[in-house]
């Protein structure tokens, strides 16, 4: 493989997610730039499907210029249907902070027990090579747990502090960022996208 560092745009103006793509891609002589650097700001995201949100949020970021990957995850909880899932972000509203949301989560499950809480981050990768790419690479990556009562831990983002990880026995806000990006969904598809980045 060529030594040569490629240069990304990444479609998020959220730098949790630019630390974590930078932290997962920067072996493979990926440098990650952010949309703004190019003056995209933020697309509406009136996609039905994780899929298609990744897609729009590609497909304006591709103005760069340059190849793009763009993310569209989320929580889904199965006594709620799979709510939040694509309205994850903006649950408690457009403006809604990471503590709004994760407070109405918490009242939306008040008093259904552990075996019920079970839910899962879902994240949907789309890479395009230029802005008219009829073949975006799509990857997809799930993590299971369930959410429990009250917030837990430091780290992350998101509903990380109420996504209780099993086989960690913490949440994913209790995790460091090597513990997380070595199971996470976002590092789940970040590996599928890097073996077909550098096949």
């Amino acid at each position: 493989m060529s030594s040569e560092i490629r240069q990304i745009v990444l479609a998020t103006g959220n730098h949790g997610k630019l630390a974590e793509f930078q932290h997962l891609l920067g072996t493979h002589n990926i440098k990650m730039l952010t949309q703004k650097q190019f003056g995209v700001t933020g697309v509406e995201e009136t996609g039905l499907t994780f899929v298609e949100n990744a897609i729009l949020k590609a497909r304006a970021a591709a103005a760069s210029g340059l190849p793009v990957i763009a993310d569209d995850s989320g929580l889904e909880v199965d006594a709620l249907n799979g709510s939040p899932g694509i309205y994850s972000s903006r649950y408690a509203g457009e403006s809604a902070s990471d503590a709004d949301n994760i407070e109405k989560l918490l009242k939306a499950l008040q008093g259904l027990p552990v075996a019920e809480r079970t839910a899962r981050f879902q994240c949907l990768l789309v890479y395009l090579r230029h802005a008219n790419d009829p073949t975006p690479l799509i990857c997809q990556g799930t993590w299971e747990g369930y959410i429990i009562e009250e917030p837990r831990g430091d780290h992350g983002f998101g509903y990380d502090p109420v996504f209780f990880v099993p086989g960690m026995h913490s949440t994913a806000a209790e995790l460091t960022p090597e513990q997380k990006n070595s199971q996470s969904h976002r590092a789940m598809a970040m590996r599928q996208l890097a073996e077909k980045l550098t096949a």
